[in-house]
C-alpha cells in the first residue's frame, strides 16, 4: 500500500470519527428550534435515502429483495435514533461512553450470527467492558443500581447493542453490493425514527414538528450532506486500511465527543467516569489487537 494513500484513508475515518463525535451538537442545536432529534432523524435521513436513490436507482430492488438486509435497516435504524435521542437530553460524555460498550455485544454478537467462539482475548474485553459501564453506571448519589439510569444512559446501551448489531451484520452482509447496504442502513434511520416519533408524539411524549423555518430546514439539509460525505469517507477509510486500525482510528470519536462535551457545556468528566472510560476504550482497542 502507497504510504500518502494509506494516510488519507486514515485522514478520511478520522473526520467520519469526528463527524459523529460532535454530531450531539446540531442535533441539541435543532432540538432547540423546535425540532425533536426524532424528527430530524427522520429529514436527514430522508435526505440521504433520496440522494442515495439517485445515485444508485437498483439498490431498491436489490433491497427489497434480501431479506437478510432487513435485519441491517432495523439495526442502523434504531441505533440512530436511540444515539440521537440520548444525545440531546443526557450528558454527552456518559452516553458516548455507554455506546462505546460494543465490544461487549459484538463477542456475543459474533459467537450467535457468525459462529465465532470465544477467545480468551475476548473474555478480557467483555470483563473490562463490564467493569468500565458498571463503574459508569454507578450511582453517586447512594440510590439502588442500575435502576439509577437515567433514560438517556438506557438509550446509550441500547444503541450501543444495535450499533454492534449493524457491524456484525454488515460483516455477514460483505457480499451485498455497496449501494443496497448504503440504501439499508440510511432508509433504517428514517424508518425506524419515523415510527418512533409518529408513536410517542401520538402519546404527547414528543412535540409534532415545527412550521418550516430557513434556520432549520438550512441545518437539516446541511447536516444531511455531512453525514452522506462522512458515511463516503467512511467507506473510502475502511476498504483502503486493514480492519485493527481502522477500529483503532475510530475509537478518537469517544475523544471528539467527550472534549468537545467538556468544553461546551454538555457533559462532566470525574475520575470515576475517566477511570470506567478508560477500561470501555481499552476493550475497544484489544478488539482492535492482533496476535
Amino acid at each position: 500500500m502507497v504510504a500518502p494513500q494509506a494516510g488519507l484513508a486514515a485522514l478520511a475515518l478520522t473526520f467520519n470519527a469526528f463527524t459523529w463525535g460532535v454530531s450531539w451538537w446540531p442535533f441539541r442545536w435543532l432540538q432547540e428550534r423546535g425540532l425533536h432529534a426524532l424528527w430530524a432523524t427522520v429529514l436527514v435521513y430522508t435526505v440521504a435515502v433520496v440522494l442515495i436513490s439517485l445515485w444508485r436507482p437498483q439498490a431498491w430492488g436489490q433491497l427489497w429483495r434480501t431479506r437478510s438486509l432487513w435485519w441491517l435497516v432495523l439495526a442502523a435504524g434504531a441505533t440512530n435514533a436511540s444515539f440521537n435521542t440520548a444525545v440531546t437530553i443526557g450528558d454527552v460524555v456518559r452516553v458516548v461512553l455507554l455506546f462505546y460498550l460494543m465490544p461487549l455485544w459484538a463477542v456475543l454478537l459474533a459467537r450467535v450470527l457468525l459462529g465465532e467462539r470465544l477467545t480468551a482475548l475476548a473474555a478480557v474485553r467483555v470483563a473490562l467492558a463490564l467493569c468500565g459501564a458498571a463503574i459508569v453506571l454507578w450511582p453517586s448519589d447512594g440510590s439502588a443500581w442500575p435502576m439509577s439510569a437515567s433514560t438517556a444512559e438506557a438509550l446509550a446501551l441500547l444503541g450501543g447493542f444495535t450499533f454492534a448489531l449493524n457491524n456484525v451484520m454488515l460483516r455477514r452482509e460483505a457480499h451485498r453490493p455497496e449501494g443496497a447496504r448504503a440504501l439499508a442502513m440510511f432508509a433504517g434511520g428514517a424508518l425506524v425514527s419515523l415510527v418512533a416519533a409518529l408513536w410517542l408524539a401520538g402519546a404527547g411524549a414528543v412535540a409534532w414538528p415545527p412550521a418550516p423555518a430557513p434556520g432549520w430546514v438550512a441545518g437539516v439539509l446541511a447536516l444531511a450532506g455531512v453525514f452522506l460525505v462522512g458515511n463516503l469517507a467512511l467507506q473510502y477509510g475502511t476498504a483502503r486500511l486493514p480492519a485493527n486500525a481502522t477500529a483503532v482510528i475510530m475509537v478518537s470519536e469517544v475523544l471528539f465527543a467527550s472534549g468537545s462535551a467538556v468544553a461546551l457545556g454538555a457533559g462532566y468528566m470525574s475520575w470515576p467516569l475517566a477511570l470506567g472510560g478508560t477500561l470501555i476504550i481499552g476493550a475497544s482497542l484489544l478488539a482492535a489487537w492482533r496476535r
